[in-house]
């Protein structure tokens, strides 16, 4: 699910997609996948494509989305996998991958496919 939802996010020229295995740190979800977008209507449109890709390949529907109205950091709760778009400035401030930095990253590769 986390490597649907960056290639979704890359798919929508996210930047800077990471995945991280959170899951023996936290405890309360599996894996933290971020993105940045240039702009509030991009980072807006990575979430529909995060939503939209999730949902057709896994069924799933997210529990919750906070930060949509200003969407300069937008949280997408699937209760196993959470999805952080973020502003670039915004994310260079909050830093999640300092935080984190001992969780493993997942590496995997956009869709080859979605590339025109």
């Amino acid at each position: 699910m986390a490597i649907v939802a960056a290639r979704a996010a890359a798919d929508k020229l996210g930047t800077d997609v990471v995945i991280l295995d959170v899951g023996d740190i936290i405890g309360i979800t599996e894996a933290f996948v971020l993105a940045s977008g240039s702009n509030t209507r991009q980072v807006r449109t990575i979430c529909d494509e995060v939503e939209f890709a999730l949902k057709v390949e896994a069924d799933l529907s997210p529990r919750s989305v906070e930060g949509l109205a200003d969407a300069s950091w937008v949280l997408v709760d699937y209760g196993v996998l959470i999805v952080h778009v973020f502003l670039t400035e915004t994310r260079e401030f909050y830093d999640l991958e300092r935080l984190w930095s001992d969780a493993p990253r997942i590496d995997w590769e956009p869709d080859r496919r979605a590339v025109i």
